[in-house]
């Protein structure tokens, strides 16, 4: 007999039965709802509603619950539809009779988002330790390979030097980004739900203020009807673990890239990759490959969370039972993808002299080159135009900038339309000035911003980085 028929007449249909259920999925939610419902049965309890014996009685029996939770001695019956059924059912068949009153002034539509919102809480914690695990591998690699030199690209083409620990610390950027809208969405869903009901409130003067404080929860919410139909603190999470997953994804493509062997910038390890089961030579970097493709997974989410609140009017629909899938499947990818990055990262070897030999092709100094120019008065746009020339008569002899002629460089000035650059075209030793800051090392100090890739302002993020993640609070001291 369903714990909700007593209007009804006939059964519910098989097919029903099964459509409807959603155990299989909201199983995740028992720990949650049990601890929900001992603060509910204690705000009872304080209301006047239950007497002590019966909170005692009660509260014993949930607690007796979460043991046989933790040890897998919960048998979930489909025909009991979800979660809160079951669990219901289960307390009284412990403790008899007495377990039909711990409903009293709830219903499933504010207890499923209680439980949601602790969950999902609780989530959000886990993911922003693994976060900070992955900010500390990437800071880790960037103080191993400190010294090596990537030939940073834009359109995916030779543009300017930089150094490795400087593009890796843009991802920490990210990540850190990340943690900020994680902690953003936990702060805006950390208030209760309970004591709104179905949707108008609680028939108990319930102290809902002290129930929250109960949970660990910052405050009530202010809007019965808002309450239980709100899932906005879904579309955040999902929103902020969706983009997570897009900046891990970013990383993982580079590292597809730079292990080919064509660039040969990294190697995997053997722990972090796979063979081909036809072809003996192949190393492939799977775990990369599959984050950057169960990123759209995450996405995917995101998106059916919004298709599923488009269309709802105040205050719960049952169409909000399709909440728990997406956001469960996606924070489990963010989940798993950050902890298989991590370990990738940390054991990731670096060929700087690869590395090096890729910063050498492409001309990645020309703009140092340009500036160079501007600091001895020339306008940017025509030095812009001679270094242009430059490369293409280096270009021409297949040679780098720093081995430009005399000749190549007076050639280039004259030509330009700006009269210091002219007059630059006979001053001795010109030539030899714009050679020497055509050098790598030349090019990845003249970027002394804060910011910027020299040498000593990627020294003094790192440190910066290495301080605030050593800094980080534990996220399980919050509630």
């Amino acid at each position: 007999m369903q714990r909700w028929g007593g209007r009804f007449t006939g059964g519910t249909d098989e097919r029903v039965i099964d459509f409807t259920r959603s155990i299989e999925i909201d199983a995740a939610l028992a720990a949650d709802d049990i601890e929900g419902s001992i603060a509910h049965v204690r705000g009872l309890g304080r209301a006047g509603v239950l007497t002590a014996d019966e909170v005692a009685a009660l509260v014993a029996g949930l607690e007796g619950l979460a043991i046989d939770l933790e040890a897998g001695r919960i048998d979930w019956d489909p025909a009991l539809e979800d979660v809160h059924m079951n669990l219901e059912a289960a307390l009284e068949a412990r403790i008899g009779p007495v377990a039909r009153k711990l409903h009293t002034g709830r219903s499933r539509n504010d207890q499923v988002t209680t439980d949601l919102r602790l969950w999902t809480r609780r989530a959000i914690d886990r993911l922003d330790a693994a976060i900070l695990e992955m900010e500390r591998a990437l800071v880790g690699l960037a103080e191993r390979e400190g010294e090596a030199i990537l030939p940073g690209t834009t359109h995916i083409q030779p543009a300017q030097p930089v150094l490795f620990a400087h593009h890796l610390l843009a991802y920490v950027e990210m990540l850190e980004r990340d943690r900020g809208r994680l902690a953003d969405a936990r702060r805006r869903l950390n208030v209760s739900p309970l004591g709104s009901g179905a949707l108008a409130g609680a028939g108990y003067p319930l102290d809902r203020e002290a129930t929250a404080a109960d949970l660990g929860f910052e405050g009530v919410t202010a809007n019965s009807m808002d309450a239980v139909s709100d899932r906005d603190f879904v579309v955040e999470v999902l929103a902020a673990v969706a983009l997570a997953m897009v900046h891990l994804s970013r990383f993982a493509e580079e590292i597809t890239w730079w292990s080919n062997p064509v660039f040969g910038f990294v190697r995997v390890a053997d722990a972090f990759s796979t063979g081909s089961s036809m072809m003996p030579n192949k190393r492939n970097p799977d775990p990369a490959e599959l984050v950057r493709g169960r990123a759209a997974r995450t996405i995917g989410a995101l998106t059916t969370m919004l298709g599923i609140l488009k269309g709802l009017p105040l205050a719960y629909q049952r169409d909000l039972q399709e909440d728990k899938p997406p956001l469960f499947g996606a924070v489990g990818v963010l989940e798993g993808s950050l902890g298989v990055m991590t370990g990738l990262v940390e054991t990731l070897s670096v060929d700087a002299a690869r590395m090096r030999t890729a910063v050498d092709e492409g001309f990645t100094t020309a703009t140092a080159v340009a500036d160079t120019l501007v600091r001895r008065g020339v306008a940017f746009r025509s030095a812009h135009h001679v270094v242009g020339a430059l490369v293409a008569a280096a270009e021409a002899r297949g040679v780098g900038l720093d081995a430009v002629t005399d000749v190549e460089v007076a050639a280039a000035l004259r030509a330009s339309d700006d009269e210091v650059a002219r007059s630059l075209a006979d001053e001795p030793g010109a030539g030899e000035a714009l050679r020497g800051s055509a050098s790598i090392d030349a090019a990845l100090a003249l970027a002394d911003v804060i910011g910027g890739t020299a040498p000593v302002r990627v020294r003094a993020a790192l440190e910066a980085a290495r301080d605030r993640l050593g800094a980080a609070g534990a996220p399980a001291a919050r509630r």
